[in-house]
């Protein structure tokens, strides 16, 4: 049987010991070792036997059966059935300390403070920081994402949203077969659980980035609410290469994260509103991954020493 760390062993069980952890039986004969009270000692005054019954004097506890004709009772001894549990040598279970497993405390959850300002010459460096990287379908935000972020040299995680809302097996609602209600909750599940996963990053000094399609026209449900899910330090950058790019990279997807082509412009076309928004946007039409997640990294190094009103 195993014990937690820093919980001690139970007392050996055997002659002589106690065992402390195993109930006391009614009318089962008296552990070898047990404490017996010497004869004479002083014992706590018990309740008045009722009138008519039997007990000794100085015998304590509720009164017995009187002894049989013939038979005397030993004084000091209570002469009926032994059902008393027995004072014992040994000591009992041994509570265990509090917090001897040595696990990390989730935060119970809120606003994420906006990271420390950091030189915008030595990129984020080891800032702790939360990034939301928002594009349409094929505009490589997951590949980035994940480069971005075993890139940097203090730890941070990637929190791909698609990646979460796929959790869902049964009854997995696919946006393909068209948008409905069903959908939608289940995209409001997945976002609510990305960002209740970046503040437990982020409260254990680990940072985050997510990526998400966060359209311009939908701000209550979008950028406000990625805000309200992990707080007023996010950095939210747009990721924006031409539709000829996306249409082709949308191409080389599989499964139902390939969208119709019409479905990919419309989409292109509603990101456009970013343009204007205050929000930094890189087009990396012309950058491989790599050069896309440098570039990445130096707009959230400019942000963190100059954060932009969004």
């Amino acid at each position: 049987m195993q014990h937690s760390v820093g919980v001690p062993l139970p007392p050996p069980q055997g002659p002589g010991h106690g065992s402390g952890w195993a109930p006391r039986i009614p009318g089962a004969p008296q552990a070898h070792g047990a404490h017996q009270t010497p004869h004479g000692a002083h014992q706590t005054q018990g309740p008045q036997p009722a009138q008519g019954s039997h007990q000794p004097p100085g015998a304590s506890g509720p009164p017995g059966p009187p002894p049989p004709p013939g038979q005397h009772p030993i004084p000091g001894q209570h002469p009926g059935p032994s059902h008393a549990p027995a004072q014992e040598h040994g000591h009992g279970p041994v509570p265990p300390p509090a917090e001897v497993t040595g696990h990390v405390q989730l935060p119970p959850g809120g606003p994420v403070p906006v990271p420390a300002v950091r030189p915008a010459d030595s990129g984020t460096g080891t800032a702790t920081l939360a990034v939301l990287l928002i594009g349409p379908a094929g505009a490589g935000k997951t590949t980035v994402a994940r480069h971005w972020a075993s890139s940097r040299r203090v730890p941070t995680a990637h929190i791909s949203l698609d990646d979460v809302r796929e959790w869902v097996c049964a009854g997995f609602a696919d946006p393909q077969s068209g948008w409905n209600d069903h959908s939608e909750a289940q995209y409001r599940l997945a976002r609510r659980t990305c960002g209740f996963a970046a503040r437990n990053f982020l409260a254990n000094g680990i940072s985050c980035i997510l990526d998400d399609a966060v359209f311009p026209d939908r701000p209550v449900v979008g950028l406000g609410g990625w805000k309200r899910h992990v707080g007023p330090g996010l950095l939210p950058v747009v990721l924006l290469p031409g539709l000829e790019i996306v249409l082709e990279r949308n191409a080389e997807r599989s499964g139902n994260r390939r969208l119709a082509d019409e479905e990919v412009a419309g989409i292109h076309g509603r990101m456009a509103g970013w343009y204007g928004s205050g929000l930094p946007i890189i087009d990396n039409s012309k950058y491989d991954v790599e050069t896309t997640a440098r570039v990445l990294d130096d707009v959230l190094a400019r942000a963190l020493a100059s954060p932009p009103s969004w």
